[in-house]
């Protein structure tokens, strides 16, 4: 039982973490055209976490002039964030996806 605690405890911890370097990432890379609940230049990270899934959200930030499309976008404005680390890209799409609702 205690074993169970600890690893409860670490997995929340690490969930935090992930979340704190997210939101950094965000700030430095996402804020000018994307707010996290309200529509800007760009949907909003609560739109985008309803209608997206990880792998669709990384791909779209690495490659967004070859995923637009295949998203339904009818066009493409966002510049690709290539010098994104695997790391860093896992943490800012766990961060998007905070904002999906019944999760």
């Amino acid at each position: 039982m205690k074993k169970i605690v600890w690893m409860t405890l670490l997995s929340s911890l690490a969930l935090m973490a992930g979340s704190d370097e997210g939101e950094k990432l965000f700030k430095s890379y996402c804020w000018g055209c994307h707010h996290q609940t309200a529509e800007a230049f760009g949907p909003s990270f609560k739109t985008i976490a309803a209608k997206r899934n990880k792998g669709e959200i990384i791909a779209q930030i690495v490659d967004p002039k070859g995923t637009y499309k295949s998203l339904g976008y009818r066009r493409n404005s966002m510049p690709a964030f290539d010098d994104l680390n695997a790391t860093q890209l896992d943490a800012l799409a766990d961060y998007i996806l905070t904002f999906k609702e019944n999760r």
